[in-house]
C-alpha cells in the first residue's frame, strides 16, 4: 500500500561550518534529524581533510544521506590528487553526492580582473570540470554549483551558458551522472512564486521582470532550471534543493522577540506539506503545483549554528537549548500524520492534513517569564516565585521565544524589564499574557495570592 506521505525528500543543512563532526555531535544531532524525518543532510566539507568516517556512517546507517558541499575557491590552485583521495574515501564510506563550488555568479567569488572578462560561465567550467571528473572517477555524483538566484550575473543566463558548455566539452560519462543544485529560499513572495517556469512566464527575462509576471527567485526555481537543462542537454538531470524555506527575521533591530515567527512557521510547514505531497503527475488535493519528481531532496535552512555565527538567527535549534517555534511545530506535524491523516491523500477529500498551528506552537500550558540581568539571575526572584511554582507548576525560564510556545504566560517585572511591545508580540502569538509588576513586596504579595 502506498504511504500517505513521502518524507524521503526532506533534508536539512547542518552547521554552516566544518567544526562539528565529533562523536558527541553525532549523538546530539542524529536524534534531532530523525525526529524531523530527515533523509538528507547538507554538510559543509573541508577540502584539506576528511569529515570523520564514524560521523558519516552514523548518518548513513540512520538512512540519512549526507550531501557534501565543497566550497572550493575559484581561481586558486587545487590539489586534484588529494581531493580525489578524499572523494574515494567518501565513496567507500557510502557518500553519493558532492557539490562543487558555490555561487560562481556572484562578483565576490572572483577577482575584479576576472569578473569583467567575457565568457564567465565558460571560464568557471575550467575550474569545475577537473574536480567534477575526479569525483566521478571516485564513484561520487558531482553536483553543479548552486547559483545565487538573480545574482550579479543572472543565474538562469549563467546556468544556460554553463550547461551548453558542459554539453560541448564533456567527453566522458560524467554528463549522464551530473546533478543540479538550486537555492530555493522563500523570501517575501508566495510559496508558488514562479511555478511553471519559463513556459508559463515567457516574458520574464534576465534582469527584467514585466508587470504581472513571475521569475525563478523563489521555491519553484527548479521549474526554471529543469527547463533550461532539458533544452540544453536533451534530458533534465536530478536537482537538489538547498537553503530551502522561509528565513527568520529574528535579530533585526533591537526587538527582543521576532514578531514574524508565526509567518515563519506557517510558510515552512506549508512548504514541507508540498514537498511531502504526491509528485508531479499524481493526483493530489493541495493548493500548489506538485514538485517535479526530478527534485531529489529539499534541504531546509538551517538545523543549527554555533554562537557567534552570522547565521545564528536562522538556526531552528539554538546553541542555548532553545528552538524556534517552527522546529517543534514541524516535529508535531510529522508525528501527527497518523492522527490527522487517516486517509491517503490519493483518496482524502479534505486536502492535505496539517497540524493546527496553535496546537503545535502553543505546546506549553503555562510559562513563568523571569528577568535576567547583566550580572546574572536575581535570587530574590527565585525565592519570591517559589509558592507560585509549587501551586501552579509552570515552566520557568528567561526566554521570550520559549514563552511564545505557551498558552498562558505570566511575566514578572515592569516595563523597564519587559517592554509592552514584547507582551504585544506574545499576545499576537496566541498567548494569554499576565504581567505582575511593582516593587519587591508587591510582587511577592501578588504571587502569594494567585
Amino acid at each position: 500500500m502506498k504511504p500517505d506521505h513521502d518524507t524521503s525528500r526532506l533534508g536539512f543543512h547542518y552547521y554552516p561550518d566544518t567544526l562539528h563532526y565529533s562523536h558527541r555531535d553525532l549523538q546530539i544531532w542524529l536524534p534531532v534529524l530523525k525526529s524531523l524525518r530527515a533523509s538528507w543532510s547538507v554538510l559543509l566539507a573541508p577540502f584539506n581533510r576528511a569529515i570523520p568516517e564514524p560521523f558519516l556512517r552514523g548518518l548513513i546507517e540512520a538512512n540519512i544521506q549526507p550531501i557534501l558541499h565543497f566550497p572550493l575557491p575559484i581561481e586558486k590552485p587545487i590539489d586534484l590528487d588529494s581531493l580525489q583521495l578524499l572523494f574515494e574515501n567518501y565513496a567507500d564510506w557510502g557518500v553519493r553526492y558532492a557539490i562543487l563550488f558555490d555561487r560562481p555568479n556572484v562578483r565576490l567569488m572572483w577577482s575584479a580582473q576576472s569578473w569583467v572578462q567575457s565568457d564567465l560561465a565558460e571560464r568557471f567550467l575550467d575550474y569545475f570540470l577537473p574536480p567534477a571528473e575526479r569525483a566521478f572517477q571516485a564513484g561520487l555524483i558531482p553536483v553543479l554549483s548552486p547559483l545565487e538566484p538573480g545574482g550579479d550575473y543572472w543565474d538562469t543566463a549563467f546556468l544556460q551558458a554553463a550547461l551548453k558548455g558542459i554539453q560541448r566539452r564533456c567527453q566522458s560519462d560524467l554528463l549522464q551522472t551530473l546533478a543540479l543544485s538550486a537555492y530555493a529560499c522563500v523570501e517575501d513572495q508566495p510559496i508558488d512564486w514562479g511555478a511553471g517556469g519559463p513556459e508559463r512566464w515567457p516574458k520574464s527575462r534576465p534582469y527584467y521582470l514585466p508587470a504581472g509576471h513571475q521569475d525563478q527567485r523563489g521555491f519553484y526555481i527548479f521549474d526554471w532550471y529543469l527547463a533550461l537543462a532539458q533544452a540544453a542537454l536533451g534530458e533534465a538531470p536530478p536537482v537538489l534543493l538547498l537553503g530551502a524555506g522561509s528565513r527568520s527575521r529574528a535579530g533585526n533591530g533591537d526587538d527582543p522577540y521576532p514578531e514574524d515567527w508565526i509567518e515563519h512557521t506557517e510558510k515552512n510547514l506549508e512548504l514541507a506539506r508540498l514537498v511531502c505531497a504526491p509528485t508531479e503527475g499524481e493526483p493530489a488535493d493541495q493548493p500548489h503545483e506538485p514538485v517535479s519528481p526530478r527534485v531529489l531532496a529539499c534541504n531546509f535552512w538551517l538545523l543549527t549554528a554555533a554562537d557567534g555565527s552570522p547565521h545564528l538567527k536562522d538556526a531552528w535549534f539554538q546553541p542555548d537549548g532553545i528552538s524556534l517555534p517552527v522546529a517543534e511545530s514541524f516535529q508535531g506535524w510529522l508525528s501527527s500524520w497518523a492522527q490527522y491523516a487517516p486517509q491517503s491523500p490519493l483518496s482524502a477529500s479534505e486536502g492535505q492534513p496539517q497540524m493546527p498551528l496553535r496546537e503545535t506552537a502553543q505546546s506549553l500550558e503555562h510559562y513563568l517569564l523571569l528577568p535576567v540581568f547583566d550580572w546574572g539571575v536575581s535570587e530574590w526572584y527565585l525565592d519570591a516565585i517559589r509558592p507560585f511554582v509549587l501551586k501552579h507548576r509552570p515552566t520557568v525560564g528567561f526566554s521570550p521565544l520559549e514563552a511564545a510556545r505557551a498558552r498562558r504566560v505570566t511575566v514578572i517585572g515592569g516595563e523597564q524589564l519587559f517592554a509592552e511591545a514584547l507582551l504585544k508580540s506574545l499576545r499576537n502569538a496566541g498567548c494569554r499574557v499576565d504581567r505582575i509588576a511593582g516593587d519587591g513586596t508587591e510582587i511577592a504579595s501578588i504571587l502569594a495570592t494567585l
